[in-house]
């Protein structure tokens, strides 16, 4: 699993007058910060397995679910063990707390239920474990890897994703911040958003960037849901200075 690195800058030219009918967002360091207690529960794991610590990080794990990396590394006959025993280290980190990113509550109350889901690797359990462990609410629709026969990168959970809110996978926005992920969303047919620090800038291939949800604003019009970059303010003595992307999105229902 990768350290943090750098946040991509805020680039939303490729969205300037697209219109989406849903955001599909991925969980893990989009909305949530659960990179502490995952390195140290797959640090354990690997530990427990007779497996260095960083070949982990030379897979490319963040994004990808627990039994495709767990596959490269151990025999067949010793994989769902192993994945068990990651997902209950991972469970146990959980319920220490997780963090929640900026932006993510702001965007998830701007945004009507009907039109927002969650696509994860997570397992039912993981997931479940580290919504509670942040304190979110559960979205009305989820996507698991309990939930789909390929995980990412395959297609499959943003596919998912969208039909069960109703709408065409090219008309959804999906918020990531692994290549993985994004890759999925990508073969999808998904516009895509990359945030966060998880990953090297260079390695999210995405229609835009943002470095967080801190930098977005999603607010409903009647002509639908509108994502603008959001002022930054930043305190420098006395005074204010606010900084405003001048790249801007709106996307509507249509």
């Amino acid at each position: 699993m990768p350290e943090p690195t750098a946040a991509p800058s805020l680039d939303l030219a490729a969205l300037t007058g697209r219109t989406f009918d849903a955001v599909l967002f991925d969980m893990d360091g989009t909305l949530i910060d659960s990179m502490s207690g995952a390195l140290a529960a797959w640090d354990t794991w690997a530990h427990e397995h007779g497996v260095d610590p960083a070949v982990l990080t030379e897979l490319g794990m963040g994004g990808r679910p627990a039994v495709q990396v767990i596959g490269q590394l151990l025999a067949a006959d010793r994989v769902a063990d192993a994945v068990a025993r990651i997902e209950q280290l991972e469970i146990d980190a959980a319920a220490t707390g997780i963090a929640v990113l900026p932006g993510t509550a702001d965007a998830l109350a701007a945004l009507p239920s009907e039109r927002v889901a969650i696509v994860t690797s997570c397992t039912r359990t993981l997931l479940a474990a580290r919504l509670a462990g942040s304190g979110l609410p559960r979205p009305r629709e989820i996507v698991t890897f309990d939930d789909v026969e390929h995980g990412k990168p395959a297609p499959d959970p943003f596919l998912l994703g969208a039909r069960r809110l109703g709408f065409d996978p090219a008309r959804c926005l999906a918020v990531e911040d692994a290549p993985a992920g994004l890759a999925s969303a990508g073969a999808a047919g998904c516009t895509t958003l990359a945030v966060g620090d998880t990953h090297p800038h260079h390695e999210l291939d995405a229609d835009a960037h943002a470095p967080d949800l801190s930098h977005l604003r999603f607010a409903v019009t009647p002509d639908g849901i509108t994502v603008t970059g959001r002022v930054q303010t930043v305190q420098r003595g006395s005074r204010d200075t606010a900084a405003s992307a001048s790249n801007t999105s709106k996307a509507a229902f249509s």
